[in-house]
């Protein structure tokens, strides 16, 4: 009779419990055998070296210790790792993919609750509802009702700027298409012809910001992507544009935002900044027209459960002998976010 395949999970007990509750570990022991009473945040040590001995597969995810030469070394059979998590780039090393270990990353499940937030933004930050309601609540008995007035305010017929055609930026893209706006995508990687089949104009960097109400962000933190939207490029945004930013902090330069949103022509956005968090007291805080959320696009609370999904999917996939959905591309480790 065949071995059955062994798995171990590393990934944090707080990830644990929420990715994976007790209906996905039984359907997870199905398919493999896994203790779900132990799951490790280092593979330092007897228990983890005994585990990594017998491991088929690794189930990782938020906390998970990184996986490179030494963890290969300790796991003769391991053939595969499955993220129930978002991006591998920091937890998995290249030399994973050079021993011939298939990755799967659950990025596409938490890229679902990313983009929903993103749309939310659009929609309540082009009606500059943050910024309404705080007049609202602070205006004075007799204070002018200046929370009223909508001119300019809404997301029709506005044009909306989408930096990365990622998996996040796809997805928005494709929620675009409820409304009636004008879709400009800017992507080095995407020829004229692909945008136009995702529903959007492919234009450059500077015309985006020129033609643009709205610029969602959704690039990759590169060298190259570092202060993509700089202090020349912000100042080329037209009057009562609006900047949302769930990629990276480092995609904005924060001193030139904080520049231009002091002067009230632009407003912003962020579920993330550079540097993350910032610190308290940061001007950027105090303005009437920038909204900080703590990084909590990506999956929280009950989406969790979707990632565990996911992930449980994944190794059924793989046990199968089937391709994995979520695969990770050796030559697109160094692109992804």
């Amino acid at each position: 009779m065949p071995r059955r395949p062994v798995a171990v999970f590393a990934l944090a007990p707080w990830a644990f419990a929420d990715v994976f509750p007790p209906d996905l570990v039984t359907r997870l022991r199905r398919l493999v055998d896994i203790d779900p009473t132990t799951t490790f945040t280092s593979f330092d040590g007897p228990a983890a070296a005994a585990a990594l001995a017998e491991a088929d597969v690794l189930v990782t995810g938020w906390g998970c210790p990184r996986v490179d030469a030494g963890v290969l070394a300790a796991a003769p059979g391991l053939r595969a790792v499955v993220h129930a998590a978002g991006t591998v780039k920091s937890s998995v090393d290249p030399v994973v993919f050079e021993r011939g270990v298939v990755v799967s990353s659950a990025a596409e499940a938490n890229a679902v609750p990313v983009a929903d937030y993103t749309m939310a933004m659009l929609v309540l930050g082009a009606k500059r509802a943050f910024g309404r309601a705080r007049r609202y609540a602070t205006a004075a008995e007799g204070a002018p009702r200046d929370w009223l007035p909508g001119d300019g305010t809404g997301l029709h017929d506005c044009a909306v700027g989408v930096v990365g055609a990622s998996r996040i930026g796809r997805l928005v893209l494709r929620r675009l298409r409820a409304f009636d706006v004008e879709v400009l995508l800017h992507d080095p990687h995407v020829t004229r012809a692909e945008a136009t089949r995702l529903g959007a104009e492919a234009v450059g960097m500077d015309d985006l910001c020129r033609r643009s109400d709205v610029v969602t962000v959704h690039a990759p933190a590169l060298p190259e992507t570092r202060h993509l939207l700089d202090g020349r490029r912000l100042d080329l945004l037209p009057e009562g544009a609006l900047v949302i930013n769930t990629a990276r902090g480092s995609l904005i330069d924060t001193d030139a935002l904080t520049r231009v949103c002091a002067t009230g022509r632009i407003s912003a956005i962020l579920d993330v900044t550079e540097p993350e968090p910032l610190p308290a007291g940061h001007p950027l805080f105090a303005l009437p027209n920038v909204l900080i959320t703590p990084h909590l696009a990506g999956a929280q609370g009950r989406e969790l459960r979707r990632i565990g999904e996911f992930a449980v999917a994944e190794v059924g996939r793989f046990v199968k002998g089937v391709p994995l959905v979520g695969r990770v591309a050796a030559e697109r480790l160094p692109y992804i976010a």
